[in-house]
């Protein structure tokens, strides 16, 4: 399977890692070089310092080749932005968004991307044990 990781911080790094550790061909973009410093020396898949919103920097990353997109970075516009050129002009069947702001879960209605909300889950989750509890 060929996936293309959008940010290299503590949550693409470590996917990054894992993808690459169970035989996945794993790239990873980062506008930060320095953040390439998250993967492991096992990491066996290719980076790609630049922009992601620049659609040069996902065509270097082969965005139309991809069979997942999985999009990590710390800014919820940039996620959307990618999101939305993944699945609307590359078709590529699956896209995951890290969302950071909970209330920004809204902007992905109806682009058929899976999304995950850390924060809605820990809350979730505390409310469940404070409830039951």
């Amino acid at each position: 399977m060929y996936v293309l990781v959008i940010g290299c911080g503590r949550t693409g790094a470590y996917l990054a890692n894992d993808l690459s550790k169970a035989g996945e061909v794993v790239v990873v973009i980062d506008s930060k070089n320095k953040s390439f410093k998250n993967l492991s020396s096992e990491f066996t898949g290719f980076t790609i310092n630049g922009d992601a919103t620049e659609i040069d920097v996902l065509k270097e990353g082969k965005i139309d080749k991809a069979d997942v997109v999985v999009v990590t970075t710390n800014n919820d516009n940039v996620n959307a932005m990618v999101a939305q050129i993944a699945k609307e002009l590359y078709n590529v069947s699956k896209v995951m968004v890290r969302v950071l702001d909970p209330e920004k879960e809204v902007i992905y209605k109806g682009l058929d991307v899976m999304t995950i909300t850390a924060t809605q889950l820990l809350v979730d989750r505390f409310k469940e044990e404070i409830i039951t509890n």
